[in-house]
């Protein structure tokens, strides 16, 4: 007795054969899954990963332009004292004297007013050179860079101590 025939036709002696359903392919790939674990396998990554913080980024030295003379220019230093916000000096760093101190909006006034003075003396210092030691944070030198730019026909020039 064959299986593909109905029992009641077999016997009969008709022989009848039973359809089968053949699926069709579908000619296009479903990727949502494989997106759901690209997805999954990005969030992973950025949540393990950890940043380096610390990484210092070399910069090459200029090959053009000319420097800026001190000797015509006011200087003011950023000192790295690991304070939260660093100190500044009206100076060159080396006179503790020279050291501006008080809330940041009274340094603030006294850095403009120190600026304004030395555009405004007989020797008319245009430029403002602003030092400060290599491990400065940005915050601190762009409030001096924030504080100097108040005063108006100044040019601003930057400068990194390097410590040894």
């Amino acid at each position: 007795m064959n299986p593909w025939l109905e029992p009641s036709l077999a016997e009969s002696g008709v022989a009848t054969t039973v359809k089968r359903h053949r699926k069709e392919t579908d000619s296009e790939m479903d990727i949502t899954p494989m997106i759901d674990v690209t997805f999954l396998m990005l969030i992973f990554f950025l949540v393990a990963s950890t940043p380096d913080v610390q990484a210092v980024i070399e910069l090459p030295p200029a090959n053009h332009g000319i420097g800026v003379s001190q000797r015509d220019s006011t200087i003011l230093t950023i000192g790295d004292s690991g304070q939260e916000n660093a100190p500044v000096y009206l100076a060159d760093g080396k006179y503790p004297n020279a050291l501006v101190t008080g809330s940041l909006e009274a340094q603030r006034q006294k850095i403009v007013d120190h600026v304004q003075d030395n555009l405004r003396s007989k020797f008319r210092k245009t430029d403002v050179l602003i030092k400060a030691d290599r491990s400065v944070k940005h915050r601190d030198v762009a409030r001096v860079i924030k504080a100097v730019s108040r005063v108006e026909g100044v040019k601003i020039h930057l400068a990194v101590l390097e410590t040894e």
